[in-house]
């Protein structure tokens, strides 16, 4: 099982790529930096919630796990 401390690392770590390619594919359709880094920012803040819960939730199963 992983250490809170590790989930949230990889959930940082995550979250930065994802806002970055999220800013960069809103800017390259709109045109606008200032609402692709607003729309980028409060999606992947939400997502970053959402993604920590998820990760804590699927540490607690055993799907998919061998038991050695």
């Amino acid at each position: 099982m992983d250490s809170h401390k590790r989930t949230i690392v990889k959930t940082i770590t995550w979250r930065i790529i994802a806002t970055l390619t999220t800013v960069i594919v809103i800017y390259f359709w709109i045109g606008d930096l200032a609402a692709a880094l607003g729309s980028g920012l409060l999606a992947n803040a939400l997502k970053t919630i959402f993604y920590y819960a998820h990760e804590r939730i699927w540490n607690k199963s055993d799907f998919g796990r061998q038991i050695r």
